[in-house]
């Protein structure tokens, strides 16, 4: 089991920034070989389920996830209820000042069968493949309802 903390400090007030990181079908966007379906009806509040289905073919997945604290634009925390992949995940945003958030994204990754000595290089792993969709769901997307500059994350 690992657990990592990404922090971010974004161009974006938190209700937009909130919007682009819990918009669930957009994560299929910045994550490769993913697709996301919501499985309950909208809007997200507690009780909203989704699944992340990663991979190809027999080597694919399912992380289904489950809404279980939903504090509009400030935290949301997901339990990871999947066959394959437990844990938890928490999206805080917190206003900086009147035009920038800060982003806080805590997880709790563990995959079921995988020994323990494995952890650091997933550790490695799920911050880097993590760090990134929070970086491209933050970007800015002309296309997309939200305002703000885009956003450079940290090299």
């Amino acid at each position: 089991m690992v657990l990592f903390c990404l922090e971010r400090l974004v161009p974006l007030p938190a209700d937009q920034a909130w919007r682009r990181l819990t918009d669930w079908p957009r994560h299929a966007e910045v994550v490769p070989l993913t697709r996301v379906t919501v499985l309950t009806p909208p809007p997200t509040a507690v009780g909203t389920v989704f699944v992340a289905r990663s991979g190809v073919g027999p080597f694919a997945f399912d992380d289904t996830m489950e809404v279980t604290v939903w504090r509009p634009p400030a935290l949301c925390r997901l339990e990871k209820r999947g066959t394959l992949v437990t844990g938890w995940a928490e999206i805080e945003i917190r206003p900086y000042d009147e035009e920038r958030s800060r982003v806080l994204w805590r997880e709790e990754l563990a995959v079921r069968g995988l020994p323990g000595l494995f952890d650091p290089p997933l550790g490695g792993l799920a911050r880097r493949m993590f760090g990134r969709a929070v970086d491209g769901l933050l970007r800015l997307d002309p296309a997309a309802d939200v305002s703000g500059g885009p956003y450079s994350p940290p090299s």
